[in-house]
């Protein structure tokens, strides 16, 4: 092939994360090639790019084509699960690429693995990056925060690229070189575990403010949509408060409401709490937002949890539980108003009303998952995964996709 005609970078992995970085970066004027084991996926790839702009983006069919059809020194994009499958993908690239190529891998890897690899592809003379992207599919496609970390090198070679795609603000791109070695995967994994705590903290104002407020949701979106006009402006905020604009097409009421409350996870907010134990550092909210996803994915225990409070309450026998835990609120609470920390006494009596409910605000969660990551949700009347276009429908104030 002519230079002419070559790609100035590749990307392989074309699940919705894959396509729309990579459609991001065709039109900010980059041509680009894309690969995918499945052949349909990069077709759906080269679809998109041609409805949506006549984008300079070229399907390839084969790794060996793939890699021949770029630019050198040869940079490729790699958007697979993290795991196994990236040491596959590198595995069936690094037999064409060259000394002084690169692979970039946008997935949330553990850090170890990244420097792992680091050592591996540097024995064929390959450059390599662990690049944290942040955003969900909507950032990839319009301008993600990214976070790439390893080769120096690697860096210098994308970073033109990296600066026009990434989401741009006030003081400019969401983009910087983090530093060696895994870096760029152990920010975006401390990114990921504050976002954890951040979630838990806007379910739990969710559930005071529908159970103990008494608010509808109409209501509680008009306040979470006042909140992000305010100091807690913020993307979280503000897709809290779409979700509660959104109808159930196929039923009345809201969608947030048909969402069963189990609350999926990747697994970066676990690596973030054995991370902050190992280095001897405190993280109690984003382990609290652990624990609280661990406890609602036991929906059949916290139901029958439920059903023997309520048989205690009209027992002779099973009197005492309830007025010891009438005993355990008022001395927690007289702490709390006075100031003093009781941390076991607190955490205590939070795993004990989580897993005594039938109902969590985890619907609230899984919900907001699946806006800025199409992770998918399930439903209370009916069986099977659905993903929701959220922030379309909100302005619609229509339904869900199956």
């Amino acid at each position: 092939m002519e230079s002419a005609a070559l790609s100035r970078i590749g990307l392989a992995g074309l699940a919705v994360m894959g396509q729309n970085l990579a459609l991001n970066i065709a039109e900010k004027g980059f041509p680009i090639s894309v690969y995918n084991r499945t052949s349909s996926k990069v077709d759906e790839t080269v679809d998109r790019a041609r409805s949506e702009g006549s984008l300079p983006l070229t399907g390839q069919y084969t790794p060996r084509d793939f890699v021949l059809s770029l630019q050198r020194p040869r940079s490729v994009i790699i958007l697979v699960k993290a795991g196994a499958p990236v040491d596959h993908t590198i595995a069936a690239l690094s037999d064409h690429l060259e000394p002084g190529d690169c692979i970039i891998d946008g997935g949330n890897e553990w850090y170890e693995n990244t420097e792992r690899r680091i050592a591996h592809v540097a024995d064929k003379g390959l450059l390599y990056l662990g690049m944290g992207v942040s955003g969900g599919e909507d950032g990839a496609r319009h301008g993600p925060s990214l976070m790439p970390g390893g080769d120096r090198q690697a860096y210098n070679n994308i970073q033109d690229i990296l600066t026009k795609v990434a989401a741009q603000v006030e003081d400019g791109p969401c983009v910087t070189y983090i530093g060696e070695g895994g870096s760029g995967n152990f920010v975006k994994m401390v990114h990921n575990g504050i976002e954890y705590g951040d979630m838990q903290l806007i379910s739990e104002a969710y559930d005071v403010l529908k159970h103990v407020g008494g608010l509808s949701n109409s209501e509680i979106g008009d306040i979470f949509a006042e909140w992000n006009r305010g100091e807690l402006e913020s993307f979280l905020i503000e897709i809290t408060a779409d979700i509660f604009k959104v109808k159930d097409e196929d039923g009345e009421g809201f969608l947030v409401d048909k969402i069963l409350d189990k609350t999926g996870m990747k697994g970066t907010g676990k690596w973030t709490v054995q991370q902050a134990a190992e280095l001897s550092i405190a993280a109690p909210t984003i382990a609290a937002s652990l624990d609280c996803r661990y406890l609602s994915g036991l929906k059949e225990e916290r139901e029958s949890a439920a059903a023997v409070l309520r048989e205690a309450g009209l027992s002779d026998e099973l009197g005492e539980m309830v007025q010891r835990q009438a005993a355990w609120r008022r001395v927690v609470g007289l702490a709390v108003s006075a100031g003093i920390s009781t941390p076991g006494m607190c955490a205590s009596l939070a795993y004990f009303d989580t897993y005594r409910r039938a109902r969590l605000p985890a619907n609230l969660v899984q919900a907001q998952r699946d806006l800025f990551g199409a992770h998918t949700y399930e439903r209370v009347d009916r069986p099977g995964a659905f993903h929701t276009e959220w922030t379309k429908l909100a302005r619609n104030g229509v339904g869900a996709l199956n």
